[in-house]
């Protein structure tokens, strides 16, 4: 697609004279006319519609608990293209079909779907006057179908809720919220964000402009200060999440490093924290979704400090920093940068929050400083504007670019970014907003958000490490390409349907920042062949757009950010979100009717190839993978290599630093930020979180969050214990003394430390947890069963029989009389189990009971309750079949192994049934009962990850950005 001869000076004569329209595309602006854009073929053949191109199939999506089997979604016989994969069917027709269920109004065709969206689009853009013609109105159509058919991009997920619907056309996923220091600002605020949640959006704030708690207010009192205000809009957002939106209310509360509250506010979730640990060990339920998690506050918000150059330079040279008042700008305390800087790291350590962001780097890219400063970002921090302001977003699918031979398709990749640009600005022109306010800044400024996914994906086939200069090279060349073609789409389209009204005030910055991106690019340094000449083709987009721009200016304020591209990412079929690398080396893949398995990444044979790996040694590296997890010591693999397999999580994960390193190399090609959380390890230090916020601001990014494993009380694990066993859980809060009235028998408490185990099970399909803990000599005192989703009647049943079963433990009744009372009982689900000691229960009563004989109990009460393990069983009936054939060769009544299998009970590993002795056992079998990728590099790491589970599924979700995404149902924890 291009405009008039590239560029739309000279657009000014011709046939399809269009007027051009005001910056909110509602009017025409001036009597000037302009010839709209002409509009040429890319991906689609002339004469065939992308329908008709590819083959079509019949599926059935039916969506289950995988929990207790139950059916949480069914639509049969829904169309989609062959060549989609099952779980990108599935999680596009439970999200994006729209009609009631089991209705003729319901969508059951992907082509219904892009129909909807791709016409709404070419008919909003031939009555707003983009086109030229109704044939290249027509052409624009018929691309915007093949990419979103073929998964070479797609819209962000409200754009497929409400686009071409009977609802309010909301196409944005980010918003910007603004606080003034006034009470009926701060309601505002409540009723605003509110609104925003209602519709499954997030939103972020600033609360800086609000006095702090050492000010005066008018009346003579005391301010309450912003922190106190967070309650309400906390305790609102936990509200409105449980009320049926589409999914959790995300948000981002950001205070700047100078308000006199910042201390306050940077502790506020640590301390709150510490209370989740207290309560915890006094037997609360504290999981994230669990039942008393609702008693703690500030729950509900991702926190930054925005702090400035001068504060960073105070700590870089240990300095003091002043605090200064809200009403008049005068310092009212100084204190130690260094010191607040610790405590910014310290709680970060602890707790996660707050994040940080950096005020002076974020605003001397700001294109529209004269009509404000950035104060704030949306939740995942990617996106960064003016006050009351959205931004709505689009991803590119990278590895449709990528050709065989390495090389990049540079030229479909500048048109395709053409494309998206001008269907994402054509959106502005229709689209709803949740408030006057911030659909009068969106439409004045027009932000968009393009981005991509799947870099992790095509660094790795490309056979470039993650973390390598040659990886980053690559990166910062597409992310420059990409944004420098955006604004150059963005000048001509200004040049024929307009500037963004703000602009005039703002062109002398606006300019500014333009020609330092083009400088920006000039910077990256030379790798390869193929990065140079993807940096070539980006300085020649941002010298032409420059040029358009200075004489038409821009129709966007904004053009790009990095999302996590959580759900569109899943249904692009994307190994890799955002800008992350790969998770892990091993994922699963849903098959057609039911069920999935395990598969390598195919990216890695891809990358094996391009490096000159042959079929044969391919074969068994790749064999290696799926049965460890990782490339260590794989057969015939270059040590040299290893790095390219790098992953987020696992044996070898990427450092740190690698992440930031990655984000500085694009940053000064994104208009907005970058969403990406730095994972960091559990033993990382207080120190090591200072030196990454340090780089952070150092490196030049906009914005930067950390998570270190397991620093969180109440986010819920996996069963699987860590690769210590024996280490205890930490208790770092002493429990609240309580008064005990003895009776007889006495209760014996157990201590505050006490070794436990978890054991997931399975009875019949119906999966849960048990975990036991015992007494320092070994004996049991306590349990706590798992079944179903938290909140459900059946979880509130076995948390209550949980608690009967421990008191009676710690007042003296012996397990074995449990035992006696519960096993053989008869109920559903009863069945086949996965515990090779327990091949069958008769109930999960049964099996439980059963297993903690097992865990407990002496082989002598055991044998009398007639509970053994496999071994013990099969050397029983070894001894009586030994017997029989003493006794004059009487028959034995079942033959058995001669050698009994090893028993494989592990804390919490789902285990596969026990294999004879002669079966060859692989060392660390990558387990085949897992359901997410997340679950299944816990079983292969053999320690928890810090994944929160879905709150629609209740499956365990994986890490998009600084957000989660459910590759389930496709429900995010965020705001993409």
């Amino acid at each position: 697609m291009a405009g008039d001869n590239a560029s739309t000076s000279n657009a000014t004569t011709g046939k399809g004279r269009i007027r051009a329209t005001q910056g909110n595309g509602s009017a025409p602006k001036e009597s000037k006319e302009l010839k709209g854009l002409t509009v040429e073929r890319v991906w689609t053949t002339e004469g065939v519609h992308p329908y008709d191109e590819i083959e079509w199939e019949r599926r059935d999506v039916v969506m289950t608990n995988w929990r207790d089997g139950s059916i949480n979604f069914e639509q049969r016989g829904v169309e989609y293209p062959t060549s989609w994969s099952v779980n990108a069917a599935n999680i596009v027709t439970t999200k994006y079909f729209r009609g009631a269920v089991g209705t003729p109004q319901r969508e059951w065709s992907l082509k219904q779907l892009i129909d909807r969206v791709a016409k709404t689009y070419r008919a909003a853009g031939e009555k707003y006057g983009y086109f030229a013609t109704s044939t290249d109105a027509e052409i624009f159509e018929h691309e915007l179908t093949w990419m979103l058919l073929h998964q070479v991009f797609s819209f962000n997920s409200p754009v497929w809720f409400n686009v071409g619907t009977a609802s309010p056309q909301q196409v944005s996923a980010c918003f910007i919220l603004s606080v003034d220091d006034s009470m009926d600002s701060i309601l505002d605020w409540y009723k605003e964000e509110g609104l925003i949640f209602k519709g499954g959006s997030g939103s972020g704030v600033n609360l800086s402009r609000i006095r702090s708690s050492k000010e005066l207010l008018s009346s003579g009192g005391t301010a309450s200060g912003p922190v106190s205000f967070m309650r309400g809009a906390d305790a609102s957002a936990g509200t409105i999440k449980s009320g049926g939106a589409t999914r959790r209310a995300a948000k981002m509360v950001i205070l700047d490093i100078d308000h006199p509250d910042i201390e306050e506010f940077v502790e506020t979730k640590a301390r709150e924290e510490d209370k989740i640990r207290a309560l915890r060990d006094a037997g609360f339920d504290m999981d994230l979704g669990g039942a008393d998690i609702v008693s703690v506050q500030y729950q509900n918000a991702n926190n930054s400090v925005r702090v400035s150059d001068e504060f960073m330079t105070a700590v870089e040279n240990g300095t003091e920093f002043g605090l200064r008042s809200r009403l008049d700008g005068s310092v009212i305390e100084t204190i130690d940068a260094k010191g607040l800087f610790r405590k910014v790291a310290l709680a970060a350590w602890e707790c996660a929050d707050p994040g940080i962001q950096y005020d002076d780097i974020i605003n001397d890219w700001h294109t529209n400083p004269e009509t404000g400063r950035i104060t704030a970002s949306n939740p995942c921090s990617e996106y960064m504007s003016l006050d009351d302001s959205s931004c709505n977003l689009a991803s590119l699918n990278l590895m449709k670019f990528l050709k065989d031979d390495g090389g990049f398709e540079i030229e479909k990749f500048v048109k395709s970014v053409e494309f998206i640009i001008t269907a994402m600005d054509i959106s502005i022109c229709f689209a709803d907003f949740p408030t006057e306010r911030i659909g009068a800044t969106t439409r004045a400024y027009r932000q968009l958000g393009i981005g991509y996914a799947n870099i992790g994906a095509l660094l790795m086939a490309s056979g470039l490490p993650y973390d390598s200069d040659g990886g980053r090279t690559v990166a910062a060349s597409i992310t420059s390409l990409m944004t420098g073609t955006a604004y150059r789409r963005s000048a001509e389209l200004a040049g024929i349907v307009g500037a963004y009204d703000g602009y005039a005030r703002n062109a002398k910055a606006h300019q500014r920042v333009m020609r330092k991106h083009a400088a920006a690019n000039d910077d990256i340094r030379a790798f390869s062949t193929v990065s140079d000449a993807i940096r070539e083709a980006a300085g020649e987009q941002w010298t032409l757009g420059n040029k358009i721009g200075e004489k038409n200016g821009w129709r966007n304020a904004q053009a790009s950010v990095l999302a996590p591209t959580g759900t569109i990412g899943l249904m692009m079929d994307c190994d890799t979100t955002g800008i992350e690398p790969d998770l892990a080396l091993v994922k699963f893949k849903k098959l057609v009717g039911g069920g999935s398995m395990q598969i390598v990444n195919q990216t890695v044979p891809r990358a094996l190839r391009s490096i000159g790996y042959q079929e044969e040694q391919i074969e068994a590296i790749v064999e290696h993978i799926g049965e460890h997890g990782h490339v260590i010591d794989a057969p015939g693999l270059k040590t040299e290599h290893y790095s390219i397999f790098d992953c987020a999580m696992g044996a070898r994960s990427i450092s740190p630093m690698g992440h930031v390193r990655m984000m500085a190399a694009v940053q000064p090609f994104i208009s907005g930020a970058i969403s990406k959380t730095v994972n960091m390890p559990e033993d990382a230090t207080v120190e090591e979180v200072e030196e990454v916020y340090f780089q952070g601001w150092k490196l030049g990014l906009k914005a930067l969050a950390i998570y270190r494993d397991n620093c969180k009380v109440g986010q819920p694990l996996s069963a699987m214990k860590k690769e210590a066993p024996a280490e205890e859980p930490k208790a770092e809060v002493e429990k609240v003394v309580e008064k005990v009235i003895e009776y007889r028998p006495v209760r014996k408490r157990l201590p505050k430390k006490r070794s436990s185990q978890t054991v997931s099970y399975s009875v019949a399909g119906a999966e849960g947890y048990l975990t036991a803990s015992g007494y320092p000599d070994g004996g049991l005192g306590e349990v706590f069963l798992k079944m179903s989703k938290q909140g459900s009647t059946l979880a509130g049943v076995m948390d209550a029989f949980s608690v009967a079963i421990s008191i009676g433990l710690q007042h003296g009744v012996p397990l074995e009389t449990f035992v006696n009372k519960f096993t053989n009982m008869r109920f559903e689900p009863a069945g086949m189990t996965d515990d090779p000691d327990i091949r069958m229960a008769s109930s999960v009563m049964d099996y439980i009971f059963r297993r903690l004989a097992l865990d407990y109990l002496d082989f002598e009460t055991r044998s009398e309750l007639g509970i053994l393990t496999a071994r013990e069983r099969a050397a029983q009936v070894a001894a009586e079949q030994e017997a029989a054939v003493d006794l004059a060769g009487m028959a034995a009544s079942a033959p058995v192994p001669t050698k009994a299998p090893e028993p494989v009970v592990t804390a919490a590993a789902v285990t596969e049934p026990a294999k004879p002795a002669d079966a060859k056992v692989p060392a660390q079998p990558a387990p085949v009962q897992a359901r997410t990728s997340t679950e299944l590099l816990e079983l292969v790491q053999g320690r928890s990850a810090d994944a929160p589970l879905c709150f629609t599924c209740g499956t365990k979700m994986r890490p998009a950005g600084s957000c989660y995404v459910c590759e389930g149902c496709g429900s995010t924890s965020g705001c993409s």
